[in-house]
């Protein structure tokens, strides 16, 4: 079993964001557990310098976020820096502005991302995992958008991806309300992907991402790009960019590699070219 524990290759926002790598795996996590890992400013910003160092690592197949000790996932932003930082309508869109930089790069990210999730996964932290390509949660975790019970107004692209995985109905009752699910209420509605015991969430995660550091990573960037082309409007679809990424997976060494492993009945040894 890999063990992040024990290996943290970088740090960002005082200690707050950690990241470390093995085998091919990237691991961020959200470090402040005696605020249920809400995240501050500085926080958002850390989070997105992590993200590029793993985007440019070309040993990094597969990125993991997960929140630090047991209690929470991201429970959402820093409320305390609010009276600072989002007192009113020029705070809060200077505020959106410099924290901006995680939903833009994640939304376009290039390599695998999961988010493994236990206990509270709130507001900007749900915006977060909303924006991985996989969510596993442990059963006892929760989840919800409290903006209405703060009096805060979520943007266009903050939103659209709710509505997206669960629909317009859901997405009003959620906001309306600022209820929060179970995490089968969450795998239900389809907010999350999976959900296994709390004790089981780290090893079924790690699972998960060697499955993915072991595959070819062109044919899982094709796949990627494809399906991200699919759920935009028709008009504004790149298919010229599926199109690229189809010819180069069957160019490659490793479409070779596959077939020939394949005959040979072994491993294949993807190497990324």
């Amino acid at each position: 079993m890999l063990d992040f524990t024990q290996k943290t290759d970088e740090t960002y926002a005082d200690g707050k964001i950690l990241l470390s790598v093995a085998d091919g795996i990237g691991l961020i996590t959200f470090n402040n557990p005696e605020k249920r890992n809400a995240m501050s400013l500085e926080m958002w910003q850390g989070l997105v310098s992590a993200l590029v160092e793993l985007r440019d690592d070309p040993d990094v197949r597969v990125v993991i976020m997960a929140g630090a000790g047991a209690r929470a996932f991201v429970s959402g932003a820093d409320v305390s820096q609010f009276e600072k930082t989002r007192h009113n309508a020029e705070a809060s869109e200077e505020y959106s502005r410099r924290s901006a930089g995680q939903g833009a790069i994640l939304a376009e990210y290039p390599k695998p991302t999961i988010a493994c999730i236990r206990g509270f996964c709130l507001g900007g932290g749900l915006q977060v995992a909303m924006l991985a390509d996989i969510r596993i949660a442990g059963d006892g975790s929760e989840f919800g958008f409290p903006a209405a019970k703060l009096g805060l107004a979520y943007g266009y692209n903050d939103l659209n991806r709710l509505v997206t995985l669960v629909g317009p109905s859901w997405a009003k009752l959620l906001m309306y309300t600022g209820m929060r699910i179970d995490s089968d209420e969450a795998l239900r509605i389809g907010v999350i992907d999976r959900v296994v015991p709390d004790a089981d969430l780290w090893n079924a995660t790690i699972e998960i991402a060697r499955t993915i550091s072991g595959n070819a990573p062109l044919a899982i960037e094709a796949a990627k790009i494809t399906i991200t082309q699919v759920l935009r409007d028709p008009g504004m679809r790149d298919m010229d960019a599926i199109q690229e990424i189809a010819a180069a997976c069957m160019d490659s060494d490793d479409f070779r590699e596959g077939r020939q492993a394949f005959m040979e009945k072994r491993r294949p040894n993807f190497t990324g070219r």
